[in-house]
This record gives structure tokens, sequence and C-alpha cells, in this order.
């Protein structure tokens, strides 16, 4: 019995007729007439489901349907029934998950989940099923379906047809995506579960990608263009980021791609250097990866003794017409300052100024100077990819003194 599950299903029926409706509110009702009256659950879910209707003036009860939906058309808050084909399965990393991977048809793909407790038949990878009575999900803006009690599942006797459309790096958005790019950099991998991460790209812009430690899972080579079908696609802090368990690598040995930063480019003056910048601690937790106060206290995970070191700017570029947030991650920052990680967790543990001789030293070297920053822009904050300093043109510089009526005197 799963009160809380039911709630949820409850209250997307609602949300599928632009009806909010609490799920705590739906579970505290159900409680009391499975708990304090012995009603059995699916009762109570009806009863529960035409009080609210008649609540809200609605004619009919929400019910879900059973018209075949098309896949690339599905919305979280829907209850949908589809016929596709199984394109990828994904080890579970939880134990409450019997079974997770990607169904798709011509249309689009989706990435699914199949709850222990709903007891829904296994699938089979490359085989077509019809699903019933399914509820679209998300998570981080991600699309899911998931297989709940009262989902029927079918196996087909024709396969149904599953294209992957290729996109670029610059157009991926959360959910699955098909993709050709080239691995550009393999990073240190940070926690105990994760294969390998890095960065792949295409003429577009790179993204970064994670393989966690499965069975069947493979590392990519630097260097070398892949193939990638129905990788899953997320976004976390406006970042976003590729899954590769569950999709299909097909190396091209012959290929290659000019792989590009992506996004627009920014010249100007960097004109301020914020706090939160320099050496930062994160926490550990999986999937937190918050900035740790100078007391390694995580606002939502509290204290962390066994925290990671990061490197990082947060500054202002103006450039003459405007001033942009910006934020260089890591390897951006070493690139353009020359000062790795290690170099400045050393300063940090050794300065008697500790993390602060590292922010000082940071703004030193960049305020006041003039830079190119490539990156996409986030809204507030401009996310650069690549920065690289401008170097004295002379050509420019006499071009300015002349508009201003002066003479070159710079040798």
């Amino acid at each position: 019995m799963d009160l809380s599950e039911a709630s949820k299903r409850i209250s997307q029926k609602f949300a599928s007729q632009s009806v909010e409706v609490d799920p705590a509110f739906i579970e505290k009702k159900l409680r009391t007439l499975v708990e304090e009256f012995g009603v059995n659950l699916a009762e109570a879910e009806k009863t529960v489901t035409e009080n609210i209707a008649k609540e809200h003036g609605l004619e009919s009860v929400p019910r879900q349907t059973s018209e075949q939906r098309e896949i690339g058309s599905l919305l979280p808050g829907e209850w949908a029934t589809v016929e596709g084909k199984i394109v990828g399965l994904a080890k579970p990393f939880s134990p409450s998950i019997s079974q997770t991977g990607i169904i798709a048809d011509a249309t689009g793909a989706i990435q699914f989940t199949a709850w222990a407790r709903a007891n829904a038949p296994l699938v089979e990878e490359g085989q077509s099923y019809r699903i019933e009575s399914a509820v679209v999900d998300d998570y981080r803006g991600v699309p899911k379906l998931n297989f709940h009690a009262g989902t029927t599942i079918t196996l087909l006797e024709e396969n149904v047809a599953a294209l992957p459309q290729v996109v670029k790096v610059s157009d991926l958005r959360p959910g699955v995506a098909s993709m050709r790019v080239k691995m550009v950099q393999e990073w240190e991998a940070r926690h105990e579960r994760i294969l390998q991460t890095g960065l792949v790209g295409d003429e577009s812009g790179t993204v970064k990608f994670t393989i966690w430690k499965d069975d069947d899972a493979t590392e990519l080579e630097v260097g070398k263009v892949y193939n990638i079908f129905y990788a899953s696609v997320s976004e976390f802090q406006g970042r976003l980021d590729i899954t590769l368990n569950g999709a299909r690598c097909f190396p091209d040995e012959e290929g290659d791609i000019e792989v590009g930063v992506g996004g627009a480019q920014y010249r100007g003056a960097i004109v301020s250097i914020g706090p939160g910048s320099g050496v930062i601690k994160r926490c550990p937790v999986e999937g937190c990866n918050r900035v740790l106060s100078r007391m390694n206290y995580c606002p939502v995970h509290e204290m962390q003794s066994d925290f990671r070191y990061d490197l990082r700017i947060k500054g202002v570029l103006d450039d003459g017409e405007k001033a942009h947030n910006i934020l260089m991650q890591r390897e951006v920052v070493e690139a353009v300052t020359g000062l790795s990680l290690d170099d400045a967790i050393e300063i940090a543990q050794n300065s008697p100024m500790g993390m602060d001789d590292v922010f000082y030293r940071l703004r030193d070297t960049m305020v006041g100077r003039y830079f190119i920053c490539a990156g996409n822009d986030l809204g507030d904050t401009i996310l650069v990819k690549e920065c690289s300093p401008i170097t004295y043109d002379r050509d420019r510089h006499a071009e300015l003194l002349n508009r201003l009526g002066g003479e070159d005197n710079v040798e």
C-alpha cells in the first residue's frame, strides 16, 4: 500500500485538467479512509477523486486515457498510452526501481522507470511494447515515463520503428538525444561510482558526459569520434550534461570533428572579481555539489568533513556598453591564469592568508585587463567556456587615438 504514489497519481489526473491539488492534502484524505475506516486503497482513491472533482466543479472525474500518443509529444503531468521499442536499458541504482531505460518511436524517445512495488513485467531491449496507463513525470526538467501498479505492458508482435534524430550539442535539451561528437577531455572522477567523465563536443560546442560504473559500461577514447544514440540529457544549475549508461555509442574510426566552443563572444575588461571566487569547497553528497561555507557547512546536508576542492571565478566583464556577470569553472581558470587547482590548494593550505591569498592572486591577474570570453548566456550570468587575454593591437590603438584627435606615441 503506497498512499504517496496514489495521492501523486490523483494530483496528476487533476493537473491534466489544469486543476492543481496538493498531493499532501490528497494523501491526508486517503489515509483517513484507509487507516481509520478500513477502506481498501482502490476504493479510497476512487472516493477521494470523485470528491475533489465535485469540490472543483468538474462535470466528470479525470481518468487516464487509452488514446495512443506519440512519444515525442508527451508532457509531464499526463497519463499516456504509447507503443514503442526498448532501445536501451540501464542498471537501476536503487532497489526501489526494478527496471529503467529508454523507449522510443519514430517521433522521439523518453526515459522510463518501473518501480519495484508496481510489479510490472520486465521488458527486453530490442522488443516493442504497448504501454497503457503510464504516468509522465519529470525530474530536474527531464520528462520520464513511470510504470505504476495500474500500468499494462503488452509485447507487440511487430517492431515499432524507432528513428534517432541526431542534434547538435548547441541544440540539446533535457530528455533523450542522439548526437555525433568527439571526445575532447577526460576529467578526474570525483565519485567512486563514476567510471568516466569529461567533455564531448561538435562544431557547435561541448557538453559534459558521465558514465556510471556498470557491468555493460565501456569508456570513450580521447580524440575519437562517436555516434551516440539515446543518451540521457539533464540540466542542473543551468548546465546540461549527458549520461551514456543505456545509450548506444558507436566509434567512427576514420571520422573527425573540429570541436567548437559554442555560445557568443564577449570582449571587454574584467572590472570585478567577487566573493566566492578562488578555491572553494563543495559538498561531496552525490547530486549536491553545493559550495560549502568556510566552516564546511552545506545548506542542505549540514557539516561535511569529506569535502572536495574546486576553483572558480565569479566576476564582471564590461564591454563598454554593458556589464556582464561571468562564471569561470576550474578548467577555464587554470587555462587563463596559469594557476592549477593543486597549486591553489597548496597556497590555501600553507599561506598565512589561507584561501584569501588565492583570491587576491586571481584578482591581481585578471582585474583591469582585457579578455575575449566565449560562453553561453544563462540569463543573468555568462558561463565562460573559453577565455583569452587581448594583446596590444597597434592599429586598433591608433584608430582610437585618431578618433580622439590624439597621436600614437607608442613605439
